[in-house]
């Protein structure tokens, strides 16, 4: 099992908090020889529908050296994380985790704005001294 990110514990308390159900952790998936694992997945159920929504998402902190580095590294793993989502549960949207301040600063650099675009990543930015989530960027 890999482990887990620093800031693991502080989304999953955000997502409780705004009524997200837990229902893997990590989410484990595998397509033949290949084995993956997404950090979490979650539900909520609305009154007016039956399915509701599903999500899965992979957290990260941003927290080395190279912000730089880390942008590549979880472009590569949400990027293969989506396809093997799109392969097995197609109904769950996968989203990146960014801290608040690494959404405030590197995520407001043109090259990571083309590339959010580009690669449509839906993210989740949360505050992980308050455990809230401050956005859900589609």
């Amino acid at each position: 099992m890999a482990a887990k990110d620093l800031f693991h514990d502080a989304v999953r308390k955000s997502l409780l908090k705004e009524q997200w159900v837990i229902t893997d952790d990590p989410l484990k998936i595998k397509i033949e020889g290949v084995k993956f694992e997404i950090d979490l997945a979650a539900e909520r159920v609305f009154a007016a529908e039956k399915e509701g929504q599903k999500i899965a998402v992979e957290i990260k902190s941003f927290l080395n050296n190279s912000v730089l580095t880390d942008f590549h590294a979880a472009l590569g793993q949400f990027l293969n994380y989506r396809l093997a989502l799109q392969i097995t549960e197609s109904n769950r949207v996968l989203y990146l985790a960014v801290p608040f301040d690494t959404f405030d600063s590197f995520f407001q650099e043109v090259f990571v704005q083309q590339a959010v675009n580009l690669y449509q990543l839906k993210l989740i930015v949360y505050d992980p001294n308050q455990e809230v989530i401050i956005a859900w960027k589609d």
